[in-house]
């Protein structure tokens, strides 16, 4: 099998920063010293004729009079600029560049438009293939390859194509406090080569990436977009949050990346016909990359839930149902249980399960957690975890909070938990309460139980999951798609 085009640009065994800088403030800057803290172990090249040396690396005033060879060339320079380091870069034989630069086909200006045109052509005389322009490139923290600083180390299985650099950034910092890392990602603006029809193809087939997630606001080909995500969501699971959808949207989208974002009914039609899952928000991009990760196959949609009071399970029902669950009554075994075991609250007590009544205080949410996990009937549960506040709780550890929920249930059930998010001021930084929280989520990762900050957000997540792989077990019964041994055995 021939390797994809872009599994070569992924491992350059050398690197050169154009535009190259000293100057702390500046993107150049950033890509050279992020190269040099993440360990990247090929050939770091500064260039720029007003510079010796940058971050302790010898620079070059041009790519030709880099001593060795050039896989790959992040440019910074100025968009006048770019034909001319372009002809030096075919000179050089550099294979890709990634265009840094800015100020092309995004503007709307007719000069903007006509430049883009003219690289790409040069580009192609040149044998060269073109990243961007208008965008921050590659992020593959296994090669030591990162756009900024503030990305993380870690390597995960999670995929990211991302049309806005900022959006990359955010998704891979915010998704790694769900404990979710990214394979790669890339960054990709104006595609006027590469574009995500390319991108969407590669990670199909990358081994290193088990979830795609997107963030687009248009596409180049519709046609080829539709078929490449028909073919990936057969293999794995693709989340995408689409920017542009409304009047306004699609306006800064335009100027954003010079992208045509297209109607809203039109693209909710693209991806129901694909089988992706779509994301309303950076929020819930985040929320089902979560779920992806840490959740198993789920082909019903029977959710039992435990751990609030009264008023957090009534509506923690309401939102389970608006959402696509169902909130089924209490099982007739699972009260025949517990009257077995002495309950006076057996007749009671329902689904969700409202702690505010119990009848004794060993009475605890994994109680009900570990019998709904053993009865056939729930596909499901969702944990409510409040997050402790009461003075009487300030010696709470975060093992002892969670001895109450019975994480071990989740052997038998997956299991979604729902701790809120703390909203701090500044003299709040160090309270106990904070801080067993954060304890907690550290804990639910250890033991790869996805969280989420509320009841709705949990069960939003966990119905689009349960959609894709009903929708893509039926498709393989019915032999409509293809499907991966490993996919095909993590369903049955």
């Amino acid at each position: 099998m021939t390797p994809h085009p872009l599994e070569g640009i992924f491992h350059p065994k050398s690197i050169a920063v154009i535009g190259a800088t000293s100057n702390p403030n500046t993107g150049a800057f950033g890509f050279t010293e992020s190269l040099i803290e993440y360990g990247y172990r090929g050939k770091i090249y500064p260039v720029n004729p007003r510079h010796t040396e940058i971050l302790g690396i010898k620079a070059y005033p041009n790519i030709k009079d880099v001593p060795g060879p050039v896989d790959y060339v992040i440019s910074c320079v100025p968009a006048p600029a770019v034909l001319d380091m372009i002809a030096d870069c075919s000179q050089k034989g550099v294979k890709t560049i990634h265009l840094f630069t800015a100020r092309f086909s995004e503007t709307g200006r007719e000069e903007g438009v006509e430049l883009e045109r003219e690289v790409l052509q040069a580009a192609k005389r040149g044998g060269i293939r073109i990243i961007g322009p208008n965008c921050m490139g590659l992020y593959y923290p296994k090669e030591g390859i990162s756009f900024c600083d503030a990305m993380p180390k870690k390597s995960g299985t999670t995929g990211l194509i991302s049309q806005s650099g900022q959006m990359a950034e955010e998704v891979g910092r915010y998704a790694a406090l769900r404990a979710v890392y990214l394979s790669k990602a890339i960054s990709y603006g104006n595609a006027i080569d590469f574009n995500e029809c390319d991108f969407l193809e590669y990670f199909s087939q990358d081994p290193d990436t088990n979830v795609i997630l997107m963030y687009v606001e248009g596409v180049r080909n519709g046609k080829r977009f539709l078929k490449l995500l028909q073919h990936a969501t057969a293999i794995k699971p693709v989340i995408i949050l689409k920017g542009g959808k409304g009047e306004s949207g699609t306006r800064m989208a335009s100027s954003h990346t010079a992208s045509l974002a297209g109607s809203r009914k039109i693209w909710e039609s693209l991806i129901y016909q694909a089988g992706a899952v779509s994301a309303e928000s950076l929020e819930e991009l985040i929320d089902l990359a979560a779920s992806f990760t840490y959740l198993p196959p789920i082909l019903g949609l029977n959710v039992g839930v435990a751990g609030g009071g009264g008023g957090a399970s009534v509506l923690a029902a309401d939102q389970c149902e608006a959402a696509g669950l169902n909130v089924i009554p209490l099982p007739a075994e699972i009260r025949d249980e517990l009257k077995r075991k002495g309950s006076k609250i057996w007749d009671w007590i329902g689904n969700p399960v409202d702690m505010s009544i119990r009848d004794r205080v060993d009475f605890v949410p994994g109680d009900t957690l570990q019998m709904m996990a053993k009865n056939k009937n729930f596909d499901m549960l969702i944990a409510l975890m409040n997050d402790p506040h009461h003075k009487r709780q300030k010696g709470t550890t975060a093992e002892s909070y969670l001895e109450q929920f019975n994480l071990e249930a989740q052997k038998d059930k997956p299991m979604l938990a729902v701790i809120p998010e703390k909203s701090l001021g500044a003299d709040e930084f160090d309270h106990w309460s904070w801080k067993v929280v954060c304890e907690v989520r550290t804990k639910l990762i250890e033991a790869g139980i996805p969280f989420y900050p509320t009841a709705v957000r949990a069960a939003t997540a966990a119905r689009k999951l349960v959609g894709y792989y009903q929708e893509r077990e039926q498709s393989v019964r019915e032999r409509k798609l293809p499907i991966s041994p490993i996919s095909a055995e993590k369903l049955h």
